[in-house]
């Protein structure tokens, strides 16, 4: 939980329709309740799942391999009881329940021990974050294998979920073996946090598998649908997390797969679509295919990455498109993450555990390249603009952030400026961590201020993203990071990107700030910083295994003192980060950024009371870029005939041109 502010939102939990009620009306829109067992899932996807067996489908193939040797007695890291339940339901080999069962009446037990000792069960530790995998296990196993679990058994695991479920829900009064153990109640009204799609998840599969059949403590479908999903997450997605994506971030926003799990079973078992009640999930498929660099390999470095720091694709980001493309196979974006998944990094499941979820959506989709998407990207729930040069694996891309920090496990970066080349030129140093979690301001690439000898950190708040543009062979975006800073010594933080195709950035940042504090213009690079002089004037060099970037310091003409830092120590293992330090006041910063030669010529163009740049490309196009000292009123003059004035506002980014 770290230093997050605990809140919980005011959206009421109204149970508005009894799962009675809800099972009456059937059909139509809402839920269709089974009654009989097998009640999740299957009725409305096991013919597709017994064909993808019947074909030998090589995603079913090498899943029911890996069930085989589990159940054979092979322990295999991660592999649930609910997988083998499944093929149980699919094939009809009482092999698969039978171990299921017995691995799940284990669990149980050892629940039970420790709940008979005074302690509370692990399904209760870290604040009952590891629920939905726990009890989820118990309750599909007790769906799917029904008919091969005794009656004693099917009390204690009903009495066991439903009890860690009111828990869950009920942090004040939450009671094992009738102690009551209090718990913090860490994000039960939070739909923004990972934590959240675990506590659906045990409680969806409570009341799905075992509606009418456990103690009755809630009406645990109302509960979910009404009270949390449509009541609580949707409308909080809605008016949060418009555009899709997290605000915790890329690492623990990945989590958020679960949620889309989720959304497939209750429509699975109920025939009700619930993903398409708030445009997160949807919109979501298109962010995240921006939030990947051209490589295809890693993942924007936004907010915590405990797991690895890096950003490397794994198996969460691959279920997490294809889930998506799934739930939305209708959609023409769908085929381009489908693409992108199965031409990633991770063309399939690398880790065993996760062998299912290639098994349970597999597709007979026809993937399209990524080509025809639009290059520029703004996701406005979560602040982030993306844009990148073309759709190749050897593409610039930047990524500028300007909205919200709210949750835990986002970082200090509003401002901050992202640049990628084949691979990272300008990155968050958080790469170079060992925990993952270096959240503070000197991490990130934007305008830190100092007061006395200290950082001003940012506070939660929510900044504002002024402008979104684009045209044929550029982008622009301008950002308002002042709403987190608290301190009244900061008193204008204002960046302005202007993107030229295809490696060229110009970045503008207005900047006040009280007597007593000092400015400091700071980029993390993986390379030290080289100050080379040529015809350009004096240059900063960050020359990479790859690419060189290149960065021309137009503004402060005078009076900016150059420094460097080496990252290396403590929680780093390596990076450097220029820095140029200015004066309290009002202040202006204007670098170009460009790799390799793609600029020829830099040279200082102010005009109308404007300051600006006219930078000639390599190839032959020249472009004068000029910034309104005050707000954001740029002007954009290019060879080609593009003549532009660049204000407030948000240009319609549509997925396809």
């Amino acid at each position: 939980m770290g230093h997050e502010k605990f809140f919980r939102r005011s959206v009421g939990i109204a149970l508005l329709v009894s799962a009675a009620a809800l099972t009456a009306c059937g059909g139509g829109d809402g839920p269709d309740y089974a009654t009989a067992h097998p009640r999740v899932y299957l009725e409305r996807s096991r013919s597709r799942l017994e064909a993808a067996l019947t074909t030998e489908k090589p995603a079913a193939v090498r899943f029911k391999a890996l069930a085989d040797r589990w159940t054979s007695g092979t322990n295999i890291y991660g592999f649930s009881a609910w997988y083998a339940a499944l093929l149980g339901q699919l094939t009809g080999d009482a092999k698969y329940c039978t171990k299921a069962v017995s691995t799940v009446d284990a669990y149980v037990k050892s629940e039970e021990a420790l709940i008979s000792a005074g302690s509370a069960p692990a399904a209760a530790r870290d604040s009952y974050l590891e629920i939905g995998d726990l009890v989820g296990d118990v309750l599909l196993v007790y769906d799917w294998c029904y008919p091969s679990t005794s009656s004693d058994q099917r009390k204690r695991w009903l009495s066991f979920s439903e009890q860690a479920v009111w828990n869950v829900w009920h942090p004040e009064e939450a009671k094992w073996g009738g102690r009551v153990m209090k718990w913090s109640g860490w994000s039960i009204d939070n739909p923004s946090n990972n934590y959240y799609y675990s506590f659906l998840r045990a409680t969806m599969l409570l009341g799905l598998a075992a509606h009418g059949e456990s103690g009755g403590k809630e009406d645990w479908l109302a509960f979910v649908r009404d009270g949390k999903i449509l009541g609580q997450l949707v409308p909080t997605f809605e008016s949060d997390l418009q555009g899709g994506g997290s605000r915790e971030g890329t690492g623990y926003g990945v989590a958020m797969h679960r949620l889309w799990e989720l959304y497939d079973l209750w429509q699975g078992s109920t025939g009700e679509d619930l993903s398409t009640r708030s445009g997160h999930a949807k919109s979501s498929m298109l962010t995240f295919i921006h939030q990947i660099v051209p490589t295809l390999d890693r993942v924007a470095p936004t907010g915590d990455h405990s797991r690895d720091a890096t950003g490397e694709l794994f198996d969460y980001h691959r279920n997490y498109l294809i889930e998506l493309a799934y739930l939305f196979r209708s959609d023409p974006v769908a085929k381009r993450a489908l693409y992108l998944a199965n031409n990633s990094s991770v063309p399939r499941m690398a880790q065993p555990f996760m062998y299912i979820y290639d098994f349970l959506y597999d597709s007979d989709l026809v993937a399209e390249p990524l080509t025809a998407l639009n290059t520029t990207h703004y996701a406005p729930g979560i602040g982030s603009f993306y844009a990148r040069s073309d759709w190749s694996k050897t593409a610039t891309w930047i990524n500028l952030l300007g909205g919200p920090y709210t949750e835990s496990h986002a970082h200090q970066d509003q401002g901050s400026l992202l640049f990628f080349k084949e691979e990272w030129l300008a990155y968050d140093a958080n790469i170079e961590s060992t925990s993952g979690l270096a959240q503070e301001v000197e991490a990130h690439n934007l305008v830190r201020f100092v007061k006395g000898s200290t950082t001003v950190e940012q506070r939660n708040g929510e900044s504002r993203v002024l402008a979104v543009h684009r045209g044929n062979g550029w982008a622009h975006a301008a950002v308002d990071a002042k709403p987190v800073y608290a301190d009244a010594a900061v008193q204008k933080v204002e960046r302005e990107v202007v993107f030229l195709h295809p490696d060229c950035a110009i970045v503008f940042d207005r900047t006040s700030s009280a007597a007593g504090t000092s400015q400091v213009w700071q980029l993390n690079s993986p390379f030290a910083p080289a100050t080379v002089a040529n015809t350009n004037g004096m240059e900063e060099a960050f020359t990479g295994s790859k690419h060189a970037l290149h960065l021309r310091r137009v503004l402060p003409a005078a009076g900016a003192t150059r420094s460097t830092v080496s990252l290396a120590g403590g929680d780093f293992t390596a990076g450097h980060r220029l820095q140029l330090t200015a004066a309290a006041g009002a202040n202006t910063f204007l670098n170009v950024l460009w790799t390799d030669g793609a600029v020829t010529n830099v040279t200082p163009s102010d005009a109308g009371g404007r300051q600006g740049v006219t930078v000639t490309l390599a190839d032959g196009k020249v472009a004068t870029v000029r910034f309104s000292t005050t707000a954001v009123s740029t002007t954009l003059e290019m060879t080609g005939g593009v003549n532009v004035t660049l204000s407030n506002g948000i240009d319609e980014l549509p997925a396809l041109p």
